[in-house]
């Protein structure tokens, strides 16, 4: 099965009915949310779908005239390999990209050092300063407009950049841990922001070094090769993920009229006290849910057969509900967006009274890469 993050298209397509469009400018040009949910319920209709995009600054273009520039805090400056139109589902002119199904770009493996969990404390009665890092992305890029990070009070986002290589970093305080709801959103958005410009190797919520010398010499130079190959490889990919729940009532009638033993079971069991037939519900229950399995499986395969020709890798996530249907991670080619949306529409529609669909993206592609700055 083959399933893709980077240049955010500017929504609109006459194929998306209902489909609403926010635009936040939280932050000189920072995405309130990069995540774009769609739900397609329906034939065409976007139940409780929207496309945040972020309206950010002009953009600071730099001495290089491939140089991009980054919006909240990842927007391309204009440039003439940029897409804002879909276009086919194959990347035109990138030959040297491998586009095999299921290829995955690592990123892990780095020798950098990293501070967790309680942080780092300072040693004197001035708490230290620590370089917090987001992510790992291409040295012609700057940010458009000053962008909070993480932290209280958050430092600005900023770039150090060493031998073709940048981090997305801010500065913060070392005695005060990390880890509120306020943080966390804010390292996803400003990752996965990232990611809808261009390409990003994501780091793991909370990594911080010691120093700026620390992220050039131990996280930069140390795995310069490995990950400039990465970044290559997320060229003109973003990765999207589809995830759909089957309608409870649904999906137990197309259970209950197929398998006639669970049928037969349930008939029998209207007629019965339920404190006498605890045996008989429980054994009924497994026949569902081994039967809601096998639907799953068949379930995921055709969603990866929609998603044939519009991805060029894909991740089976494990189910998190006894309903869920399909929760798949695609690393899409994001000149073919509009077309993969349209997929997914289709299959909704298809679907429809019977799976609720939900397409999220574009995203930094953490289930191809992993995270630049393991634990530890």
């Amino acid at each position: 099965m083959a399933a893709s993050p980077k240049t955010q298209k500017a929504a609109g397509s006459a194929r998306k009915a209902s489909s609403t469009t926010q635009k936040t400018a939280a932050g000189p040009a920072r995405k309130a949310s990069s995540t774009t949910q769609k739900t397609a319920a329906g034939p065409a209709r976007k139940a409780s779908s929207t496309k945040q995009k972020t309206t950010a600054g002009p953009a600071r273009k730099a001495s290089s005239t491939k140089q991009k520039t980054t919006a909240g805090p990842a927007r391309k400056a204009s440039s003439t390999k940029q897409k804002t139109t879909a276009g086919p589902a194959q990347k035109a002119g990138t030959a040297s990209k491998r586009s095999t199904a299921g290829t995955k770009p690592k990123a892990t493996g780095s020798r950098q050092k990293a501070s967790t969990g309680s942080r780092q404390r300072a040693t004197g009665s001035q708490p230290e300063k620590g370089i917090y890092v987001y992510g790992i992305i291409p040295a012609d890029v700057e940010l458009a407009e000053e962008t909070p990070g993480v932290g209280d009070p958050p430092g600005q986002v900023r770039v150090i950049r060493s031998d073709g290589l940048a981090a997305l970093v801010s500065e913060v305080d070392t005695s005060r841990p990390l880890g509120s709801p306020q943080d966390l959103v804010a390292h996803e958005q400003i990752v996965d922001a990232t990611a809808a410009e261009v390409p990003v190797l994501p780091a793991r919520f909370g990594a911080v070094m010691a120093s700026e010398e620390e992220v050039t010499e131990d996280l930069l130079a140390a795995n310069h090769d490995e990950f400039g190959d990465a970044l290559e490889e997320l060229d003109g990919r973003a990765q999207f993920v589809v995830k759909g729940r089957y309608v409870e009532q649904a999906i137990l009638s197309e259970v209950l009229s197929e398998n006639r033993q669970a049928g037969h079971l349930a008939d029998k069991l209207q007629k019965v006290d339920p404190d006498a037939s605890r045996d008989a519900r429980i054994k009924l229950g497994e026949i569902i849910n081994g039967a809601v399995e096998v639907k799953r499986r068949k379930d995921t395969r055709v969603l990866g057969d929609a998603m044939e020709g519009y991805c060029v890798a894909s991740v089976v996530r494990e189910p998190t509900h006894e309903l869920d249907a399909v929760h798949v991670a695609f690393l899409v080619e994001t000149d073919g967006e509009s077309e993969m949306e349209q997929a997914i529409e289709d299959l909704a529609r298809d679907w429809e009274g019977r799976v609720d669909v939900r397409l999220q993206g574009p995203m930094a592609a953490y289930d191809f890469v992993g995270s630049v700055l393991p634990e530890g």
